[in-house]
């Protein structure tokens, strides 16, 4: 069996995506996955256990100059790449007219078909022409979190059961674990981030803890901010450089641990099976949270939780008992 995910983007989006991919590959163990995703992220769909290809696309560059000649023959190579596999379940995962469109553009083999989500769920983008060009829209549950609207919509699609703990298969790099502990604190928005004051707290309690610190960054603005924090803090606290995604997924991996904002960063953390904290200012961690409860917790406080139940939350996570 073939099958195609369609999962284009967002971080966090695909990162919650990889657990259905486990369930494939546990009802259909022979199954052949291939994964169309952003190229942005494709680094990270390739660590995913059971996708023999990642099929980078470049759709939201594309879209801005869509009769631009290099956006024409970028265009072509990735419908090539895209048909070399005749495919028996295209499963849309993503919802919105983008991602209906690289749906209908896979080629199906004899008796193939397309799935997409026939509904919205509650808090996330949805779009009609992902089931417009559907063969069969599947039926969600309305109020779902991230991680089981794909693995409910894929067990739906294709018969099968979805059970147990979600398993994303990102795993954990091999070497030697450190003990940097990881502090997330970039995010794509302003209002999820956590006041400058809380992390330097946070920090200094890390620090005495035996503790070092990664502030990792990826614009310019937690560029910044990560060396004010750094400044701060003092020695054990490291402005780590900018990385790609995949070396900055091994590296995170090599932690001993993260606590971070909603973010696609925080996800990967979970995703590596990290002891982390989530910080959140809005309740919305019941459909984007960690749903490991032992190694993984969510925190959330209006308007924003505060560094005691931060702590606590972190203390929980990794000490025994």
């Amino acid at each position: 069996m073939n099958i195609l995910i369609v999962k284009l983007s967002s971080l966090g989006d695909v990162v919650h995506a990889m657990p259905a991919v486990q369930d494939l590959r546990a009802a259909f163990p022979a199954a052949r996955i291939d994964w169309v995703v952003e190229r942005g992220f494709a680094p990270l769909v390739e660590r995913c256990e059971g996708v023999r290809r990642a099929i980078p696309c470049e759709l939201r560059r594309w879209r801005k100059a869509p009769l631009a000649r290099v956006t024409r023959h970028e265009w072509r190579a990735f419908r090539e790449d895209l048909h070399r596999e005749r495919y028996d379940a295209v499963i849309d995962l993503q919802g919105l007219t983008k991602s209906a469109l690289v749906a209908h553009m896979a080629r199906l083999a004899p008796g193939g078909r397309r799935y997409a989500m026939a509904n919205r769920t509650e808090g996330s983008s949805y779009e009609a022409p992902t089931r417009w060009v559907a063969d069969v829209a599947v039926p969600v549950d309305p109020q779902s979190h991230a991680v089981q609207r794909s693995r409910e919509l894929c067990a739906r699609a294709l018969g099968y059961a979805a059970q147990g703990t979600p398993r994303f298969g990102l795993g954990r790099a091999g070497g030697e674990r450190d003990d940097t502990v990881v502090l997330i604190h970039g995010t794509s928005r302003d209002d999820k981030c956590w006041p400058e004051p809380h992390w330097l707290a946070l920090g200094a309690r890390l620090l005495a803890q035996g503790h070092r610190i990664g502030l990792p960054h990826g614009s310019e603005a937690e560029r910044e901010r990560s060396e004010r924090i750094a400044q701060a803090l003092g020695p054990g606290a490291e402005v780590w450089p900018k990385l790609s995604l995949d070396a900055l997924t091994a590296r995170m991996a090599r932690a001993a641990g993260a606590i971070g904002v909603d973010s696609g960063l925080s996800h990967i953390a979970v995703a590596l099976d990290l002891p982390h904290v989530q910080i959140y200012n809005f309740d919305t961690s019941w459909r984007t949270g960690p749903l490991d409860a032992v190694r993984q917790r969510s925190v959330y406080g209006s308007p924003a939780p505060g560094v005691d139940a931060v702590w606590q939350a972190w203390q929980a996570v990794t000490i025994p008992g």
